[in-house]
């Protein structure tokens, strides 16, 4: 199976050919903000490298959130719009489930965070290779308690890990590992085993959006103050 692999939710953008475990092309540039700029660039390299031209996918996976509102529906956008007009799946992909299996050498339990903002982090724990519950946002003092009524064995990954520990640097846990964003290889793997009937390319917000709607259409005037 070969497929291309997408990831504009978090702190890069990320864009990768595999043929079922092996890599043809990988692109990964650590960004906070350009992905919408860089995307289509980016995969136009990766289909280039691989050869093969883009009727040679049999599917492409994308990451579907948790992460940033713009972020991600840039890839999603762009993973659909290539889906709909080469009649290939689509599949969605957690960014904590990916930020997890980035973690290739842990054996125990895993926590995945993401830095969420506003005093909250993204989470998902996992034990065992299964995770322990949905991807919810839970303040850092949550996050925390969670991870140590697992124990001391647990492995934290994501930029949210600090925001934990800098809140509370007694916390115990085996390893900490800050990336910005999954590894394409993790993404390749969860895209590869992934159910297009059960993951679909659909948008993982765990809260509402900062941005609110205006509170008057263009040319009202102003309520006056209360």
């Amino acid at each position: 199976m070969r497929f291309l692999v997408i990831d504009t939710a978090l702190g890069a953008c990320t864009a990768a050919v595999f043929e079922d475990d092996r890599a043809l092309a990988v692109r990964f540039e650590p960004m906070t903000k350009g992905h919408q700029e860089r995307i289509g660039g980016l995969v136009r390299d990766v289909m280039a490298e691989a050869g093969g031209g883009f009727d040679s996918l049999d599917r492409i996976g994308v990451t579907v959130g948790p992460g940033s509102f713009t972020g991600l529906r840039v890839g999603l956008a762009f993973a659909q719009g290539l889906g709909a007009a080469l009649d290939r799946p689509v599949v969605g992909l957690s960014a904590l489930d990916a930020l997890a299996a980035s973690l290739t050498n842990q054996d125990g339990p895993i926590a995945a965070l993401i830095d969420a903002r506003r005093g909250q982090v993204y989470a998902r724990l996992f034990a065992d290779g299964a995770s322990l519950g949905p991807d919810e946002a839970l303040s850092p003092e949550e996050a925390a308690r969670r991870i140590a009524d697992i124990g001391p064995g647990v492995a934290l990954v994501g930029n949210g890990a600090a925001v934990v520990t800098q809140a509370f640097p007694d916390l115990p846990f085996a390893h900490l590992d800050d990336r910005v964003a999954p590894s394409p290889e993790a993404l390749a793997r969860l895209a590869a085993v992934a159910d297009p009937a059960t993951q679909p390319p659909r948008p993982l917000y765990l809260r509402a959006p900062d941005a609110t709607p205006p509170s008057r259409l263009p040319g009202q005037p102003r309520q006056p103050a209360p």
